[in-house]
């Protein structure tokens, strides 16, 4: 008998190995898959579903802190990414200066949110919490386009645009490091949360809230906490996603791929959460490289979601999620 544990990494397993032969069969069949092809898409796509990981991970504190599902996710990045512009293009501030500016703003923004908006409805209906992020994202965006009318705008350069040569591929710079600060955050998460006394105060949350209120441990506070790391780590991932790219209206619909990752994942996992990220990356990546000149151009936005569909068929909590039994 397969325990719970054993099942789901034979799901990631048999996932990955999915998108491991709809890789090889299309380079089979027309032929059109070069060496250097393979890495460099690949490279691009585990970049790409990192930073879809990272934003993702803001989803999932929220969610496993107080059931809440944050609807303004992508309003958050694109805001984010928008005051980072303010600081290091318009203000002209440094590196060293304008990004912990950014990282400022992102706690002031999360812990307004949940004072302002959020902490006034506790113990109404859940469904009432979500509707309050609904707007809270209507009035980010609103809000974008009435500071920021520009349609379109870029990032100074962050990180080097040198090209690297990994083997047969050339690679940029940014992606490299793109994934090298999503796997560094990763690894701080995980030490906060097993080894910080805020850390494990808000997995207790997560587990029982009343039993943490009988303890004496401040669950307003949790909550507060809890989307102030979600707008944080929203931010970084916003000005990674805009370094590699540019900023627009476009930051929305990473918000949303995001919370395809959460949904794929599981929504109170961190772990599918990393996991599910560079899935859905190499799914967008793949179809876009060699799907869009056999089909149509906007293939490679539906391959996240058919990869979601067939894996919530089989496993309607995701990868990682927890199975809830209730009692009618």
């Amino acid at each position: 008998m397969l325990t719970r544990t054993n099942r789901t990494v034979l799901w990631v397993v048999g996932v990955l190995v999915l998108l491991a032969v709809l890789y090889g069969v299309i380079g089979l069949v027309w032929g059109s898959v070069k060496s250097a092809e393979y890495l460099q898409f690949t490279i691009t796509g585990l970049s790409v579903g990192f930073v879809y990981a990272l934003i993702a991970l803001g989803f999932a504190l929220i969610w496993k802190a107080s059931s809440i599902a944050n609807l303004a996710l992508g309003q958050i990045v694109l805001i984010s990414s928008w005051f980072a512009y303010a600081m290091l293009s318009q203000a002209g501030l440094p590196f060293y200066l304008g990004l912990p500016a950014v990282m400022v703003f992102a706690v002031f923004l999360g812990w307004t949110i949940e004072r302002v908006a959020l902490r006034p409805l506790i113990a109404q209906p859940i469904l009432s919490l979500i509707t309050v992020t609904l707007g809270i994202a209507y009035f980010l965006q609103g809000l974008v386009t009435f500071v920021w009318p520009l349609s379109n705008a870029k990032l100074p350069d962050i990180f080097p645009k040198t090209p690297r040569h990994l083997g047969p591929a050339v690679v940029s710079e940014q992606y490299l490091w793109a994934v090298g600060i999503c796997l560094v955050i990763f690894l701080a998460l995980v030490a906060f949360f097993r080894y910080h006394r805020m850390g494990i105060a808000m997995r207790a949350t997560a587990d029982d809230q009343m039993a943490v209120q009988a303890c004496g441990i401040p669950v307003t506070r949790v909550f507060s906490v809890s989307w102030m790391f979600a707008c944080v780590v929203a931010a970084i991932g916003g000005v990674l996603i805009s370094s590699i790219g540019s900023i627009s209206q476009g930051l929305v619909e990473t918000g949303l791929k995001s919370f395809s990752v959460v949904i794929l994942g599981g929504l109170d996992s961190f772990l599918g959460a990393v996991i599910a990220g560079p899935v859905i990356g190499l799914a967008e990546t793949y179809g876009s490289g060699y799907l869009t000149r056999f089909l149509w151009p906007g293939v490679r936005d539906i391959m996240p979601f058919v990869i979601i569909i067939i894996v919530m068929v089989i496993k309607p909590y995701g990868l990682f999620g927890e199975e809830r039994i209730e009692r009618i």
